[in-house]
């Protein structure tokens, strides 16, 4: 089938059992739904009950011509039933409550009130050439009366809550049955089609919304209440007319579904044969209403028995409200069209192998599924996918949908292997909860073994050891390593697994082999520093940086003195260590700093000279000794100046390296007068080394000293620009003496106020305060005594008559204590007397 095609809205089944029986003797003509059971008529003029199932509950003989139509009141216990002969019955289902009425003409309709259960609603109306209502009065007498006439046979009636609608001829009508009104008058389009041969068809979709099915018109009224200004004569409610649209066939029944319609057409076409005009299959729409038109939402052709032989008027559609129950009645036929559920969406999806959607679906719905299990849909998918030949994806889906279930799992994989497809299976298998058996992980390494190595090491890494016996994959590996003992693959993955087995010594002779990158990241983590003892040049050799810095980092486990005699044979590979330990800590290879000259020397000379500025063990003979060995001149010159030999450092840097810049530093770092003698004798007749002399000078050497040296006569380059800058830098020199004169000044006149104002205040003396001489308190115990006492800057204080005498001819005093401890004078500042 086409894979595009739609999934239809509604599922059909035959209304079977009693009904079967019936119209094998009888033919269906009108049938009536009610929720608890459904009432059938037949031509014979038999009513029968049926529960759901179409089986017979009850029967009545009515008449013996065709029944035309059966009405229940909305309890179900009452019923009303009209014939071809005229006959016309209204009783009770559960009551002895009857009415008989035979007429002179056919009846066509009959309508019991929804309410009729009740005493206040005993009504009903008939249909023939007159529509006429039936109310029960005073003493149960039935008192009829017209409601219309004159425009043909009644055809159809529908009663609904206070409002009747019926058709006739000319057009649907509906009456108010409060006021007692006709409110409108909906006139029929097509009058070339006879009445009888194609019925009106009238549908109730609420109290206030009348469905009319007329030929191939649809019309969707709705009744509404006329405003008070708008009453006049007029009845308080009219109808609008909200949807109108055509179909394309001829209309045989209506029935609302939520805010779409259920429509019964009659369908005629050519006979191919024949080339005749012939009955087809009657079809069942679902049209959503638009203003002018419609829009087809689901359309389904039924096979109803005998439908070649059966006309328009033949088929009726009936709906149970509340269940989206819908009834085709044919002569000789009963169709049930129920709304998909979700078991049958699953089923349409399976059945157009749209098994992910099926999935997902039940899922979704799995609480209100009741023929349908996930797993089962889940399976099915798998198993759709590997005839598909797509084994990945149905190895992926095995995750989600074999879940924990173990014994599915391992179905799946012996399934796989059948198909040679164990590999794509293997990135999925569960590795935790669930676990499957070990001989499934052990027969999906052996297949990557034998075909895929990389693969094979992938899932050695990706899976935790405890998966398999390992015993029986070491084995494996050695047996193919007897085949390809370079091969790096394997050797690192028997390394993997050896390290699973704790044999860290085996794995870490692989990894060394193998110069791997994990072989330190395997030391750390196993602690095997006793196994590399002996192996520190081939961990060097490999990574010397991260072996030095492991070396470094377990210095406990392997010392330094281990370390620097295993690689006495590698000098390059000792400076790289010594070097990174002198960087950590100056003091720690102090044994090693004298050999470590030569290595710096012979390997990494831009280093030598940071290394002898740093180290304090560094022998200062032996390491000039080398640098003269080697001229080098920088490191000569550094030495000799640490060495005292300044000069002879000086004469090297204007000799050897001709560099007045750096001999004017080095200068400059010594800070001593021969020195500067000693270059200015050198670069005297030099003109360049003038030059830089006279830049650079001024600050440290008074330049006319080197001025009255130079020879008349002597060109030097950039003369002008050299006095220049002396001139310059002397004034600056004045002007920062005179701005720190200017600063010194104001400093000092500041202090001056500071300490005036100090002076000036005033000192607390009380009767706690004693007299630093005799230390009897300052203050007399009576104080009507005359006194005198002295008090002095210091904050000490005496009685006047406690100070010595002052030898001197000055009138000031001084504090004998701050004067003993040469604190510096504390001249008097109060004296107090009374």
């Amino acid at each position: 089938e086409d894979e595009s095609e739609e999934e239809p809205k509604l599922k059909y089944e035959r209304l079977s059992n009693g009904v079967t029986e019936i119209l094998q003797k009888d033919a269906a003509s009108c049938m009536t739904v009610h929720e608890k059971f459904l009432a059938l008529g037949t031509h014979y003029g038999k009513v029968y009950l049926l529960d759901v199932q179409g089986n017979i509950t009850q029967k009545f003989d009515v008449s013996p011509v065709k029944i035309n139509q059966i009405s229940l009141d909305e309890s179900g216990e009452h019923m009303g039933v009209c014939s071809e002969d005229g006959k016309v019955q209204v009783f009770g289902l559960y009551s002895a409550e009857e009415f008989h009425e035979t007429f002179d003409c056919p009846i066509k309709i009959v309508a019991v009130h929804p309410h009729f259960v009740r005493s206040h609603f005993k009504q009903f109306v008939t249909g023939g050439k007159k529509l006429l209502l039936y109310e029960r009065g005073w003493m149960n007498r039935w008192k009829p009366s017209v409601l219309h006439e004159g425009e043909g046979n009644i055809r159809n009636v529908k009663w609904r809550g206070h409002l009747i609608a019926w058709a006739n001829n000319m057009g649907v009508k509906i009456l108010d049955m409060i006021s007692k009104q006709r409110i409108t008058n909906v006139p029929r389009d097509d009058i070339s089609l006879r009445p009888d041969m194609y019925p009106c068809s009238l549908c109730w979709k609420d109290n206030l919304t009348l469905i009319i099915g007329w030929g191939n018109s649809v019309k969707i009224c709705s009744v509404k209440e006329r405003h008070a200004s708008e009453m006049r004569d007029l009845p308080n409610r009219y109808v609008e007319i909200v949807f109108q649209f055509d179909t394309e066939f001829y209309i045989s029944g209506l029935a609302p579904l939520c805010d779409q319609l259920v429509i019964l057409s009659y369908v005629k076409e050519i006979s191919e044969k024949t080339e005749v005009e012939c009955c087809a299959r009657p079809r069942l729409d679902i049209v959503q209403p638009l203003p002018e038109s419609c829009e087809e939402i689901s359309s389904d052709a039924l096979t109803v028995r005998g439908f070649q032989e059966n006309e328009c008027r033949d088929y009726h559609l009936e709906y149970s409200e509340g269940e989206s129950l819908f009834y085709i009645i044919s002569p000789r036929d009963v169709v049930v069209a129920k709304e998909r559920d979700q078991d049958d969406h699953i089923d349409w999806l399976l059945e157009k192998k749209k098994y992910e959607e099926a999935l997902m679906a039940a899922e979704i719905s799995q609480k209100t599924i009741k023929k349908h299990k996930i797993l089962d849909i889940g399976l099915a998918y798998i198993n759709h996918l590997v005839e598909k030949g797509e084994y990945d994806l149905a190895a992926r889906k095995c995750q989600k949908i074999l879940g924990k279930n173990t014994e599915l799992w391992e179905f799946e994989v012996y399934k796989f292997k059948e198909i040679g497809q164990l590999k794509a299976i293997s990135r999925y298998l569960p590795r935790r909860d669930p676990i499957l058996k070990p001989l499934i992980y052990e027969m999906v390494l052996h297949e990557f073994l034998e075909s895929d190595y990389e693969g094979f090491a992938t899932l050695i890494k990706e899976w935790p050891g405890d998966l398999y016996n390992n015993t029986i994959i070491v084995q494996a590996v050695v047996d193919h390593l007897k085949k390809d003992p370079q091969n790096r693959t394997l050797l690192r993955t028997l390394a993997e697994l050896y390290t699973y087995d704790q044999r860290y010594g085996r794995a870490l002779e692989i990894y060394l082999t193998l110069r791997h990158k994990d072989v330190f990241q395997l030391i750390h983590k196993h602690n095997l520093f006793s196994s590399i003892k002996d192996k520190i040049v081939l961990l060097m050799d490999f990574d010397s940086e991260k072996a030095v810095d492991m070396l470094l980092d377990n210095e406990d486990k392997i010392s330094i003195d281990r370390v620097v005699e295993e690689l006495e044979n590698r000098p390059e590979l000792q400076h790289v260590y010594l070097h990174k330990l002198f960087k950590r800590d100056h003091h720690k290879g102090q044994r090693y700093h004298e050999k470590q000259i030569s290595l710096y020397a012979e390997y990494d000379r831009p280093n030598l000279l940071p290394f002898l500025r740093d180290s304090t063990h560094c022998p200062l003979e032996k390491a000039l000794e080398i640098c003269q060995q080697r001229n080098f001149v920088e490191e000569t010159v550094y030495l000799l100046s640490r060495m005292g030999n300044s000069r002879s450092a000086l004469k090297m840097i204007m000799e050897e390296l001709q560099d007045v810049d750096k001999a004017i530093e080095f200068a400059k770092e010594q800070d001593d007068g021969e020195l500067w003698e000693d270059l200015i004798l050198y670069s005297i007749d030099k003109p360049p080394f003038i030059t830089g002399l006279l830049n650079n000078i001024g600050t440290h050497v008074d330049p006319i000293l080197l001025i009255h040296r130079i020879k008349e006569g002597m060109e030097i380059p950039n003369l002008r620009d050299s006095l220049v800058k002396i001139l310059q830098d002397y004034n600056l020199q004045i002007l920062l003496r005179e701005g720190c004169k200017k600063i010194l000044v104001a400093d000092s006149l500041s202090l001056l106020k500071k300490m005036h104002r100090t002076q000036m205040k005033g000192v607390l003396v009380d009767e706690e305060n004693i007299c630093e001489s005799c230390l009897s308190p300052i203050l007399p115990s009576d104080a009507s005594k005359s006194f005198n006492v002295v008090v002095f800057h210091c904050r000490h204080m005496f009685h006047k008559e406690c100070l010595p005498v002052s030898n001197t001819v000055s009138p000031v005093q001084f504090c004998n204590i701050c004067s003993a401890k040469h604190r510096g004078p504390g001249s008097a500042i109060l004296e107090m007397k009374k």
